[in-house]
């Protein structure tokens, strides 16, 4: 009798213990919000990931069903997840080398930023370039005596006579330079104006260290190349800054040869991890022809690096006047802003990627250039209906300020927005006096009124222009509002998008930016494993939250890249 009694109870536990599924996850994770950017299933209890694909999306119930002995299963414990969120357009170096270089994006006076060049000239040697990049005199809080807006040379070039200096605007369509680089440079009262771009001179002829636009070149035609080993450097601190900050994706806005083999370099090491979507430097039309030749790279090193788009550039930036306007800048009468390219070149190259198959992004802030660029996609898609692909998705980049006429010619050609909120939170409280109340009212940061004309937005920050942090644009793209919380409603805010929408701009429609709709952007069975975990809920959380939010997880492809 004992040891029937024995067998049963013996029988019982094995009974009970669950069989190994035929399938089994590698990770399950539950117990919080999960927002899927499916439409289908937009909520789910739990979600299973295998390698490095979604496995299983719905219940808690469900997911159990697929642990195994090896499964690692991860309590939320009330932590929000959404789609891995892509940084729509930025400059991947360029974050990695404002880390490197002297950042002045926090600089509030003209005094602070030659101060920290100052400090770091001391412990330079003498002849060596210093380069930084970030100021903005319109956020600085003391102003110092300017000349056309800008400040002049002197007191920089006074604290630092003997290194050549050369500081980006945080538009990076500007820069001031200071005695000893135009020196170096040659650059002098004779030195002629280039095309597209401008030498800023004082009232006595003499230049006052502000190049903008193409005039850039005069002086960084001097600065040395960067080494293998500082670009190698610059990559591996911008991939850690993606990571932390919940980015999976990344579209980069413009590479050369150099950048491109140093991005295959590291995926071919599996060191790059995050998916890259690469556009061609439209200026280099050896690069162009080798890739016209060749075709597209999709989905290369195991999904993380992709190259199929070229940028281009129409114009410049707000900030320095070199936005190409329809009509006068309200603050500088008879300035309209400057072409950077010719549009003739940019209608030949969009004409020759469209033929080759890849997609076009050109840049183009004013009104005036968004109108060129659509009118030259306009003529693109007539003339060569034989070359024309299922779905070309040419973009431009940034399209922040439009004549109300051509807001519908987006969703009319299918051309998609890529526009970064945060340059609004930023830029809105002095653009009005760059525009004027009107054009701000009907033709600036029009995000509801092109979503409602059926056109997709893909969001971004434009880093290093700005810190690339999605939340503080997302926040921007739901209030229309500063980082300091003002105006109380926000600007304009008709424009602002739900928090839908905002999630959208950076999961789903920048997935659909990149041709990849279908193997990222949501949490879907089959799609690629790409999460991005939040302490808060961002969906329902008080708008004020918002900024307080923390990224505690980033998986990419089911790998853990950053964890709080």
């Amino acid at each position: 009798m004992k040891y029937a009694y024995l067998f049963i109870l013996v029988f019982s536990i094995l009974s009970c213990q669950k069989p190994e599924p035929e399938l089994a996850a590698d990770t399950i994770y539950f117990n919080g919000p999960i927002y899927t950017m499916d439409d289908a299933n937009p909520n789910a209890e739990a979600v299973a990931i295998k390698a490095d694909t979604f496995l299983y999306v719905g219940t808690k119930e469900g997911a159990d069903a697929f642990i195994g002995k090896e499964t690692r299963v991860v309590d939320l414990n009330g932590q929000t997840v959404i789609p891995g969120l892509t940084e729509g357009h930025a400059h991947i170096m360029g974050v990695g080398y404002n880390l490197l270089n002297v950042d002045l994006r926090e600089a509030k006076s003209y005094a602070e930023v030659v101060s920290m060049v100052a400090e770091r000239a001391a412990n330079t040697p003498e002849g060596t370039w210093i380069t930084g990049r970030g100021w903005h005199q319109d956020k600085w809080t003391e102003k110092p005596e300017m000349t056309n807006g800008f400040p002049t040379h002197d007191l920089l070039s006074e604290a630092v006579p003997n290194h050549p200096v050369y500081l980006k605007h945080a538009s990076g369509h500007a820069a001031l330079a200071n005695a000893k680089a135009m020196k170096v440079a040659g650059v002098d009262g004779s030195t002629p104006q280039p095309d597209g771009g401008e030498i800023f001179m004082s009232v006595s002829g003499e230049p006052t260290g502000i190049f903008n636009e193409t005039a850039q070149g005069l002086i960084t035609k001097e600065i040395p190349d960067a080494t293998k080993e500082s670009d190698q450097q610059a990559l591996k601190l911008a991939l850690e800054q993606c990571f932390k900050y919940g980015i999976t994706g990344f579209h980069q806005a413009g590479s050369g040869w150099d950048h491109i083999n140093l991005f295959k370099e590291f995926a071919e090491h599996g060191d790059l991890k995050l998916r890259l979507y690469v556009m061609l430097n439209g200026r280099d039309q050896d690069l162009l022809d080798e890739y016209f030749k060749n075709g597209i790279e999709e989905d290369i090193y195991n999904n993380q690096l992709t190259i199929r788009s070229v940028k281009l550039y129409a114009d410049g930036a707000l900030g320095s006047r070199g936005a190409w306007l329809l009509e006068e800048y309200s603050d500088a009468p008879g300035v309209h802003g400057h072409n950077v390219m010719p549009m003739e070149d940019i209608e030949v190259i969009t004409a020759e990627a469209y033929k080759a198959g890849f997609q076009v992004c050109i840049h183009a802030i004013g009104d005036r250039a968004n109108r060129e660029v659509l009118d030259i996609y306009e003529r693109t898609f007539r003339l060569y209906p034989e070359s024309a692909p299922k779905e070309p998705r040419f973009r431009i980049e940034h399209a922040q300020h439009f004549h109300p006429d051509d807001i519908p010619r987006f969703a009319e050609m299918g051309v998609i927005p890529s526009m970064q909120a945060i340059h609004m939170a930023s830029d809105r409280p002095w653009a009005i006096d760059r525009l004027g109340q009107q054009r701000i009212e009907w033709g600036a940061y029009m995000w509801q009124t092109l979503l409602q004309s059926g056109a997709r937005i893909v969001n971004g920050t434009d880093a290093p222009v700005e810190p690339i942090t999605p939340l503080a644009s997302f926040y921007a793209s739901v209030s229309r509002r500063t980082l300091e919380g003002n105006p109380e409603g926000g600007y304009e805010p008709s424009e602002k998008m739900t928090r839908e929408q905002a999630l959208r701009s950076y999961t789903l429609d920048a997935a659909y930016a990149a041709f990849r709709e279908d193997r990222k952007g949501s949490i879907e069975v089959g799609k690629w494993a790409d999460l991005t975990i939040l302490d808060k809920d961002i969906m329902t959380i008080p708008e004020d939250e918002i900024l307080d939010t923390k990224v505690t997880m980033t998986v990419i492809g089911g790998e853990v890249v950053y964890q709080e």
